[in-house]
């Protein structure tokens, strides 16, 4: 089992970060041009996803906004899974 990260540790990964944490999950949005650039932009984090073997919760709402949310489940929390897949999300733009 991947080992789950201490408070002082997820709120230094936190500092300077466009995400931002609830709960047990970091979590942070996007509004993009139109519709068609946010279902672009979520398959991209599909195909990044599906790589990583590390699936955020999608949630595509308004008509362009994007919404991610990563967690661990099966660690019960935050992991360095969930901060190496939201760095490789940032690089997206």
């Amino acid at each position: 089992m991947t080992e789950l990260l201490g408070e002082q540790d997820i709120a230094s990964r936190l500092d300077d970060s466009p995400w931002r944490r609830e709960g047990d999950e970091i979590v942070r949005g996007w509004q993009l041009e139109n519709f068609a650039d946010a279902m672009a932009f979520v398959n991209r984090v599909a195909d990044l996803a599906e790589e990583a073997n590390h699936h955020p919760d999608i949630l595509v709402h308004g008509w362009n906004k994007v919404r991610l949310s990563l967690t661990n489940h099966s660690a019960g929390g935050l992991t360095e899974a969930d901060f190496a897949m939201a760095a490789k999300i940032d690089q997206l733009g």
